[in-house]
């Protein structure tokens, strides 16, 4: 694999790092000389990741860790601190869908497993690593959500509801923190070929492909210095 070390140095954390899109972005952000924290509730998964990166040449560390726990988020950001003292990157892509049916017919605990993974996790993680940045007063946030967010979604409601907060949130994240040097950015990709939610009738082939997510992310913590894309919407040239 041809290196390129644009990242030397550099600490990243990645939610839901164990498969898809999360998976990707981890092996991106290594390829640039991250080193890569691969947070998620798998280890065997997050193992995975890991292993991928070493034999590639990179760096990863395995973390698990539940997005929906404070203590477990503050007990990976404490670690993190511990380990390396600094925090460059931070990529929430952790997430689950929601595709079932009418929001009329959502369970309760389905409601709260959506909207407390999608949204509530980034408010978590957020509160627990970004004071490192603050203190370095340098920094990048991705929050990777969806064009769900920006699109009505039937039979997906709460899904949707829960991008459309994250990109509310993203965008006055982004406002608090720019200050501090730090930026954040949301990255709304269309359909993209993972597991997350159905996919019936559509061309595998022209769907975005987790690369393509990882890409954009890689584009984002290279920019220039003076330059801030607080946002990208990333579809698939051909509609699958």
């Amino acid at each position: 694999m041809e290196k390129d070390y644009a990242l030397a140095g550099q600490v990243t954390v990645i939610t839901g790092a164990g498969r898809g899109v999360g998976a990707a972005i981890a092996r991106e952000l290594a390829r640039l000389g991250a080193t890569a924290v691969l947070c998620g509730r798998s280890r065997a998964a997050l193992e995975s990741t890991a292993r991928a990166i070493a034999e590639a040449g990179g760096r990863a560390e395995v973390l698990p860790c539940d997005v929906t726990s404070l203590e477990s988020v503050e007990a990976a950001a404490k670690r993190v601190e511990d380990s390396f003292g600094r925090l460059d990157i931070l990529v929430n892509n952790a997430g689950v869908g929601g595709f079932g049916g009418p929001l009329h017919q959502l369970p309760p605990e389905g409601w709260d497993q959506i909207v407390n993974t999608n949204l509530r996790g980034v408010y978590y993680t957020t509160r627990a690593l970004a004071p490192m940045m603050i203190r370095a007063r340098s920094g990048h946030i991705i929050n990777i959500s969806s064009l769900a967010g920006k699109n009505a979604l039937p039979n997906g409601a709460a899904y949707a509801a829960s991008k459309w907060g994250l990109n509310g949130l993203s965008y006055s994240m982004a406002e608090e923190l720019r200050g501090h040097n730090i930026r954040v950015a949301v990255i709304c990709p269309g359909s993209t070929n993972t597991d997350l939610g159905p996919h019936a009738g559509k061309d595998h082939s022209k769907m975005l492909q987790p690369d393509d997510v990882a890409h954009t992310v890689a584009m984002l913590v290279t920019q220039s210095p003076q330059s801030f894309v607080s946002e990208i919407l990333l579809r698939p040239t051909q509609k699958p």
